[in-house]
C-alpha cells in the first residue's frame, strides 16, 4: 500500500510502499479514504513526543482520517465489514497513521460511525479540530449571555468553537482579520476583532470594561504569558488555553478556572459531532483536496504558514 512516511525524527516526509496490515485482536482494517492534515502531525513527526511514548519507524504520519471497515480482527464486536468510520488513527508504537491507503484501528479506540450524508472529506476534518473546540466550549462553562472571547478564531479549532459557544447561547467575540470577518459572524460570531489595529486584550477591555466571562486562547504558546487575557475576566470566570499555557493556581488566586485542555476524543463525542455534521449544524472549511502523492509538498507548504481552513488528503 502506498503510504507517506517519516524514516526518523525531523527527517522529510516521503511517499512510500509498505505491507498491508493486518488487524489483530480487537482491531479494525480501514480503507482511508480521506485524511485530514493538522499541525500536530509534523510536530510529532519533528519529535514532540518522544520522551513521552515509543515510536516504530518508518512512522506513517497522520491522525485523522475517514473511510471504511474493510476487515476486522478477532474479537471485533462493535464494527463490522462495511461499516463507514472516522477519528484518530495515529498510533505511535506500531507506526500506523491516516496519510496512507489503508491504516488500523482499535474497536474500543477513537473511533466512530460517520452519517451516511457526511462525506469522508468532511469527517475527516473533525476528530482533532472540532473535538478540541466542543471540550474547550464546555470547559469555558458558558451559559445564556454569557460574553467569551475566542483568541485565534479563524483557524480550525476557532471556527468550531464560535459555532458551538454561539448553540450555547454565548455572546461570541472572535479575533481575525477584515477579510475572514463577514465568515465569522456568519458562523455565530457577534463581534470581529481585528488584532492587527490594536492588541486584542485592549480593545475588548475598552468595549467591555465590567469584564467578560471566558476566553478560549489559542495564541498563547507553551510558556508564554496569558495575563493581558486573564486581565478580561471578571470574578467566577473561565480561562482556557489549548496550549497549556495558563498557571490554574495562579488564577484560582483571583477566584478565575484556570483549565489548560489536551485534544481527548471519544467516541462518544466523536458521534455527536458527526450527527451535528450531519444536520448542518457544525461547518468545516475546506480549502484543498489533494492526492496521497503531493501530501509530502502539501506538508511543506502547511509549515509556512497559517491556514483558515482545513486541508485533507485523498488516498
Amino acid at each position: 500500500m502506498k503510504a507517506v512516511v517519516v524514516t526518523d525524527f525531523g527527517t522529510h516526509p516521503l511517499l512510500t510502499d509498505l505491507p498491508m496490515p493486518k488487524p489483530g485482536p480487537g482491531e479494525l482494517l480501514v480503507r482511508i479514504h480521506a485524511a485530514g492534515v493538522n499541525p500536530f502531525d509534523w510536530k510529532v513527526a519533528d519529535g514532540a513526543l518522544r520522551d513521552a511514548v515509543p515510536h516504530a519507524f518508518p512512522l506513517v504520519m497522520g491522525s485523522d482520517g475517514a473511510g471504511v471497515v474493510v476487515e476486522t480482527g478477532p474479537g471485533v464486536t462493535r464494527f463490522r465489514p462495511g461499516d463507514r468510520v472516522y477519528g484518530q488513527f495515529m498510533s505511535l508504537p506500531q507506526g500506523h497513521g491516516s496519510y496512507a491507503e489503508y491504516t488500523l484501528a482499535d474497536q474500543d479506540g477513537k473511533i466512530a460511525r460517520i452519517p451516511e450524508s457526511v462525506p469522508f472529506t468532511l469527517a475527516a476534518a473533525l476528530p482533532t479540530a472540532s473535538v478540541t473546540a466542543y471540550q474547550a466550549v464546555e470547559a469555558a462553562r458558558l451559559e445564556e449571555g454569557h460574553t467569551f472571547l475566542i483568541n485565534g478564531a479563524s483557524g480550525g479549532v476557532g471556527q468550531s468553537a464560535i459555532q458551538f459557544a454561539a448553540r450555547a447561547g454565548a455572546r461570541v467575540l472572535a479575533t481575525g482579520t477584515p477579510d475572514l470577518a463577514d465568515h465569522l459572524r456568519d458562523l455565530g460570531a457577534h463581534a470581529v476583532i481585528d488584532f492587527t489595529v490594536a492588541p486584542t486584550h485592549e480593545q475588548v477591555a475598552a468595549a467591555h470594561p465590567e469584564g467578560i466571562d471566558a476566553v478560549l486562547d489559542l495564541v498563547t504558546p507553551t510558556g508564554g504569558d496569558t495575563s493581558p487575557m486573564a486581565g478580561l475576566l471578571r470574578a467566577g470566570a473561565t480561562l482556557v488555553s489549548t496550549n497549556f499555557a495558563t498557571d490554574p493556581g495562579a488564577l484560582a488566586a483571583r477566584d478565575i478556572l484556570g483549565v489548560n485542555l489536551g485534544n481527548s476524543p471519544t467516541a462518544e463525542t466523536l458521534s455527536a459531532l458527526a450527527e451535528l455534521a450531519a444536520s448542518g449544524e457544525l461547518r468545516v472549511r475546506i480549502d484543498a483536496e489533494v492526492p496521497l502523492h503531493e501530501a509530502p509538498a502539501t506538508i511543506a507548504k502547511a509549515r509556512t504558514g497559517h491556514s483558515t481552513g482545513k486541508t485533507v488528503i485523498v488516498p
